[in-house]
């Protein structure tokens, strides 16, 4: 006897975005990658359309990352000093599916680079590699909010996705994309009223805009509060699968932020011996993280480990293999 298999029945998808631009569109990358459309809840290709994989970002810094764990000198301590370099072996060694830099070294109270020298190195980290770039200030927004004008228009023609555009400051950076098309971060936190105020305002200022916005609705590590924002990311795609505009925008999640300044990923394994290699241990709470929002619908996971970049790149080649019913 057969079984129906019941199937829910969505009335609108969520929103495409494309990063990066080729010769031919004006930019200089070698490929596009589009994100998002999905026309159901997270990879039931029996609901609906998945038709863009979700995908991979490495973090690099545009000054050498002291807090980083010592684990990812191995990897990267040949290229800390070398942004360029750094995201080439990312992408070429790594696997990496796009770029973002974070313009750590912008911070006055850091090495306080000017605007011209931030737009000189993402020029440079453009030059390096052919994937598509993401920008994220130093996280200082009266810094910040100098450095997104000259950036935008130095790399004007190559799509860029910036950040980050939050409720009190959101119009710098979002001025800047809207001159020089590109595309925008709308960071909120962990609060979907406030995820779907901020794109609402940013929709204001442009309605084109609203066709460049990737929510980044703030995620925790395994342990610190993954459950509250796997709910808000779950709301967020719900909300646009039921016909919600403001919320039908992709999602972008910094897994690898999260997960290695947790004291779990970092501890050594001479002070908590019962807990493990502390190498390893930091490489599952990242994939353990990063798959958990893999779930909850993210379309851009930010990661910093090789080796969970690796284990996380496999399983989304799983989890898209169409397996309907």
């Amino acid at each position: 006897m057969a079984v129906e298999i019941m199937k829910e029945k969505y009335r609108s998808k969520v929103g495409e975005v494309v990063l990066g631009a080729t010769k031919d569109e004006g930019g200089t990358r070698s490929h596009t990658i589009t994100v998002g459309g999905e026309s159901a809840l997270p990879f039931l290709h029996f609901e609906g359309e998945i038709p863009n994989r979700p995908v991979v970002a490495m973090e690099i810094w545009d000054i050498v990352p002291e807090e980083w764990n010592d684990c990812f000198k191995e990897y990267f301590g040949d290229v800390y000093s070398d942004p360029a370099a750094w995201a080439k072996k990312c992408v070429e060694e790594y696997g990496a599916d796009l770029i973002q830099i974070r313009l750590k070294g912008a911070d006055p109270d850091l090495a306080d680079k000017s605007p011209e020298d931030c737009a000189d190195l993402v020029k440079k980290v453009l030059e390096a590699v052919g994937v598509p770039v993401i920008v994220i200030g130093s996280g200082k927004a009266e810094k910040d909010a100098k450095i997104y004008t000259p950036i935008a228009e130095a790399c004007a023609g190559e799509n860029l996705l910036m950040g980050v555009a939050e409720l009190e400051d959101y119009k710098a950076v979002t001025s800047a994309c809207m001159a020089n098309n590109h595309n925008v971060i709308a960071q909120s936190p962990i609060d979907i009223n406030i995820c779907k105020q901020l794109n609402i305002l940013i929709s204001e200022m442009s309605p084109a805009m609203a066709k460049r916005i990737i929510i980044d609705p703030t995620v925790a590590a395994l342990g610190y509060g993954i459950e509250y924002s796997y709910s808000i990311m779950e709301r967020a795609r719900n909300g646009a699968l039921q016909g919600d505009k403001m919320l039908a925008m992709p999602m972008i999640g910094n897994a690898g932020f999260e997960s290695w300044r947790i004291k779990e990923a970092n501890i050594p394994e001479e002070e908590q011996p019962a807990w493990g290699e502390q190498e390893e241990r930091g490489i599952l709470w990242e994939t353990t993280t990063a798959m958990a929002y893999l779930q909850s619908g993210i379309d851009i996971l930010v990661m910093r480990h090789p080796e969970a970049v690796r284990v996380i790149k496999g399983n989304i080649d799983d989890l898209m293999k169409d397996n309907s019913y």
